[in-house]
Order: structure tokens, then sequence, then C-alpha cells
């Protein structure tokens, strides 16, 4: 049992469950103690010393559910085939009148034709279910089922399964059969394909159960490298999941600054001047220390058409890196251009987003117009130790592009920073203004899947560590 708790640890992460070394001992001490015989009774002992939250416990229930789906512990194995001795002549066919008829296929599988058959064999013919099951775990464990990942696994472990219960003597035991007794034959190629099937099952089983987290983190990937602006609608509350991942993975690498840039650099001058007295010999030290500040954020989002559901993702990730960015002005703008910051700090992604889209998105895109409503309302807001992203297309629609207003905030920002959701063959072509707007930006990226939005966010934190 000490193996199967293991191989239900590695199927409860794998649904999402962190059980830790110490947690997984404390949950075999409370299985040790309660016991197996009561299913209701393990299945709570699990639940209480691995989950953490209400998600956990719920994802953990149907974890053990699944797990634990085949024969109950209460009946032991003797049990079960004193069950199926008892259930012997059950299976037996009727007529239409619903009288019994012997099976005479059964009935001609005595001792000694069944001798001369191989184990599996004799194994399916006597129908010992309990045998049959215990063969097929005994078969999964020799065949390490419990390393599925991919659903493409399924037919490799599926083969390996039957190869270690001996299905190579089997088929050699049919080909016998059909030769010697073609009714016997018969019935032993249809509890064949029933083992088959139940093997089929114990793998899709596995895949369920260990094949969870490398499933979704496939899924995660695709998510990462699909079009912002493309997401399904369907797939929207997934995305905004993903990019809560991704905000936490950031305020994890740089809310928690390492205890050496915490404690800084030896100062070798000074270390050397507090122990003149000593000889040199360094018992008092002195650092360097080098005052590091978190960044402040102007994000300036384009909101009009396409644009609007990068935006979507792209706001709701500077919103989250509250515990790295000291301070995040957040504006939106199509036709013009205003402060939505304090929406998105008090409303729910979705509600922010339709509140905000409500009174400036789907607009024509106007970039002058809004550039000359933030200069005159909020540039005093832009300082030199502030980064100022724009998110947009730079597609001015043929209207003044206010080139010199961005190059006026340039001047005043520590960074400005242009991230467009359009690939960089499209750059300057049309209506799009992107050359222009590039000589006056800091950086300039391409940003139009999640992955992209990361490494910019990423990289403009980065500075300020």
């Amino acid at each position: 049992m000490k193996e199967n708790l293991h191989r239900f640890f590695r199927a409860a992460r794998g649904a999402g469950v962190h059980v830790s070394p110490a947690e997984s001992i404390d949950a075999m001490r409370a299985v040790s103690t309660v016991g197996l015989s009561d299913r209701g009774l393990l299945r709570d002992a699990l639940l209480l010393t691995l989950a953490k939250s209400e998600d956990e416990k719920k994802a953990l229930g149907a974890c053990f559910d699944l797990f634990f789906a085949s024969a109950e512990p209460s009946q032991t194995d003797d049990e079960a085939a004193a069950g199926d001795e008892a259930g012997e002549g059950e299976d037996e066919s009727r007529d239409e009148s619903g009288q019994a008829v012997p099976d005479h296929s059964v009935e001609g599988a005595d001792d000694s034709r069944l001798a001369g058959l191989g184990a599996l064999a004799q194994m399916l013919l006597s129908q010992d279910r309990a045998a049959i099951s215990a063969a097929i775990a005994s078969a999964s464990a020799a065949s390490s089922l419990s390393d599925i990942r991919y659903f493409t696994q399924r037919g490799i472990f599926s083969s390996r399964i039957l190869e270690e219960m001996g299905i190579a003597r089997l088929n050699d035991d049919l080909e016998t059969l059909t030769a010697t007794n073609p009714a016997l034959a018969e019935r032993l190629s249809a509890l064949t394909d029933g083992l088959r099937e139940n093997v089929r099952d114990a793998v899709a089983q596995a895949l369920l159960l260990y094949g969870r987290e490398e499933a979704e983190n496939l899924r995660n990937e695709i998510l990462r490298n699909a079009p912002l602006a493309r997401i399904e609608p369907q797939r929207i509350e997934e995305m905004r999941a993903l990019i809560r991942r991704i905000a936490r993975r950031l305020r994890e690498r740089y809310a928690k600054p390492r205890k050496r840039q915490r404690r800084g650099h030896l100062d070798v001058r000074r270390t050397l001047r507090r122990n003149a007295a000593w000889g040199s010999v360094p018992f008092l030290t002195a650092w360097k220390r080098k005052h590091r500040e978190r960044p402040k954020v102007i994000a300036l989002c384009d909101v009009s058409g396409s644009v609007a559901r990068v935006s979507d993702f792209f706001l709701l990730l500077i919103h989250s890196l509250h515990e790295v960015v000291s301070d995040v002005r957040s504006f939106a703008f199509s036709g013009h251009l205003i402060e939505v910051s304090e929406v998105l700090e008090t409303k729910g992604a979705e509600e922010a987003m339709q509140d905000i889209m409500s009174r400036v998105g789907f607009g024509s895109s106007d970039y002058g117009t809004s550039f000359a409503d933030f200069e005159r309302q909020w540039m005093e807001s832009v300082t030199p130790q502030t980064t100022v992203i724009v998110l947009g297309d730079a597609r001015s629609n043929n209207l003044d592009p206010g080139a010199d207003i961005l190059r006026r905030i340039s001047e005043r920002a520590k960074r400005l920073v242009w991230l467009n959701p359009e690939g960089r063959m499209t750059w300057g072509f049309g209506d799009s203004e992107m050359p222009r707007y590039a000589t006056f930006c800091n950086v300039v990226r391409q940003c139009a899947t999640a992955q992209q939005l990361e490494r910019a966010i990423s990289d403009i934190v980065a500075t300020y560590h």
C-alpha cells in the first residue's frame, strides 16, 4: 500500500495539489492509523492531511475517487474470489422461455483441457475477476504505468501491460484451440477482447491521474504562444488565469531581493580603516549598499478594435504586480484618453474592462489627441523615476500622430517603452506611425502573445533590480 500512496501523491500533484514531503509523511501516518477497511475514513484522512484550501479539497476528492475506483478496500482478494465462486453459474445463457441453458463451451473447458494452456488463458477461461484485476495491477506496476504523461503513450503502455501478462502465450493458445476446439477458441477470443478493453481502461485511468500536469503544461504552453487578439471567447478566462500565474511568478522573482543584494558588496577600504587597530584583520566589515527603487509605471493603452483584447491582459498583468511596482497609473484611449487606475483596482477584470470599453473602447484610434489629453492633464506625473509604457498598434488613421508630444514624454521619463501587438513586417505600412514613434522610445517590442508580454514586463522590472 505504501507504493500505492506514493502514486496517489504523484496523482494529487498532477491535480494541482501541492504535496510536500512532510505532508506525505503525515498522510502515511494517518493512513496507518485509520487503516484501509473504511474507504470514507481513508478519504477523510487524506483530505485532512493534504488539502490546504477548499479548491484543493475538491481537486483531491476527485483525484481520490478516480485513483481508488477499483475494488473496495474492505473486500480482500480472498473474499472477492469467494464471491466469484458463489456466483458461478449466474452467467448461464437462457433460452427464449427464460430457462437456463448449460454453457457447453465452458463445460468443455475441464481441467484436462485447461492443463495445456498458459496461465493467462486459464485465468480468463475460469473468469476469476479478482485474479484478472490483480494481474492487470501487477503488470501495470511492472510496466511503470504511473510514468504515463501523454495521450500518445496509451498504445505503448497497453502493449507493455499485455506483454507482462503473457499475451504472446495467449495468442499461441488461441491458435492451438482454433484447430482443436473451435468453440473454446471462440470463447477465449471474446475473453481476450474483454481483457484488452480492461487494460485500455486502466491505461486511460492512469492517464487521467498522472498525465493531467503535463497536459496542463502543454495547454498553457499553447496558450502562452497564442495571439492575444484572437483568443476565443471561451478561453478568455483561461488566459486571465495564465496572466495571473505569470504575475505571481514575476512577483516571486523580483519582490524578494536576494540576501546578497540587500547586504551589498564588501567595501574593502572602509573595512581596512575600521580594523586598523587589529592589524587590519577584518573583525568589522563595511558594505556598499546601493539603494534600489521599485519601478513607477505609467501605462497608456490603446483599446480600439483588436488591440483591446491585448490591453485587457496587459492591464491585468501590470496591476497584479503590486508587490514589485510601487506606483502604477493606467490610461486607456481610442479617440480620447482617460485614467482607469481606480477602475482596475476596485473592480474585477471582466467588469473593469467592460466599464473601460463602454467609455473609450472600440473607437477609431487618435494617438495625437490622446497624447495631447495626457500632456494637458497628467504630464506632471512623469518623473525621472517613471517608466512609461505605450501599448498600441501605432495606427493613427492618417490623423496627426502627436510625435512631438511623445518626444516630450520621453524626455521627462526614465524610459519610454512601446509594445506593439502587430508583427514587425507591418510597421510603417499604411497608416502605421511606428517608425516615427520608435525614434523617441528606449525599447520597442512586438507583444502579441502572453509569452512576449511576460518577457517585456520582466525586462522592464529587471532594470530596477
